[in-house]
């Protein structure tokens, strides 16, 4: 069974305690209701089970995003295609409070139902929100790598050698170790223009493979499933 990959958060890893059950504003002024403790894995696994739905709202466009916080975004194009080219794949972006997070935490991608998810703490800016939208697309491109959205994985698109070593050292600042092949490059895709654009179309388009030559050992893994021939 798919598992929510932890690791897969642009932010810091930093937990805060938790906060006790009582109503929480996010932007619109919306209260939302969780029975255990927000700011926690319990709350964060609540919303990615989408069991939690209070002020949680699906961005299909810039106006999702504008009508959210009541101010208009200064968003380059590549805000839609990104959208457009998760759409094509079955994969949807949410907008939620910041109390269903772990503090710290920007955005999720979720394995399982391959949506992901945005905190509302962060994506006012607008820079913030193309970093975020780029990295959690990069993790849904990285399961695309994998044989299927639908299966069990996810993996890397790069070799470790064509990381730049700024990426690198980043994410070993702020990742756990077991996450660092995952990470480092999306910390790469979400602050490089069109790199996420660009590896969504590969996928949508169901050439990943060709576009990108898996690495050695993602190559045999697809051989092994049957994904693709020796």
């Amino acid at each position: 069974m798919k598992k929510l990959l932890s690791s897969l958060l642009i932010s810091t890893l930093a937990m805060g305690s938790g906060v006790n059950a009582k109503d929480i504003q996010n932007p619109n002024n919306n209260p939302i209701s969780f029975p255990g403790d927000y700011y926690s894995n319990e709350s964060l696994g609540c919303l990615l089970l989408q069991e939690c739905t209070d002020s949680v709202v699906e961005v299909t466009s810039r106006k999702d995003i504008e009508d959210y916080y009541g101010e208009t975004f200064n968003l380059p194009q590549e805000f839609e295609q990104i959208l457009v080219e998760l759409d094509k794949i079955g994969i949807k972006v949410f907008i939620a409070p910041e109390s269903y997070f772990p503090t710290g935490h920007r955005g999720v991608y979720h394995t399982v139902s391959n949506n992901f998810y945005l905190n509302d703490a962060f994506m006012h800016r607008s820079h913030v929100l193309m970093s975020v939208l780029r990295h959690e697309g990069w993790h849904a491109v990285q399961d695309c790598m994998a044989g299927s959205l639908d299966n069990n994985f996810i993996a890397v698109i790069h070799n470790e050698d064509d990381i730049p070593q700024l990426w690198k050292d980043m994410a070993r600042r702020t990742y756990p170790k077991h996450s660092l092949p995952w990470e480092q490059e999306a910390s790469w895709a979400g602050r490089t223009e069109n790199m996420t654009l660009n590896a969504l179309k590969a996928c949508s388009a169901g050439n990943m493979w060709e576009t990108y030559e898996p690495t050695p050992l993602t190559r045999q893994f697809l051989v092994d499933k049957g994904f693709i021939k020796d």
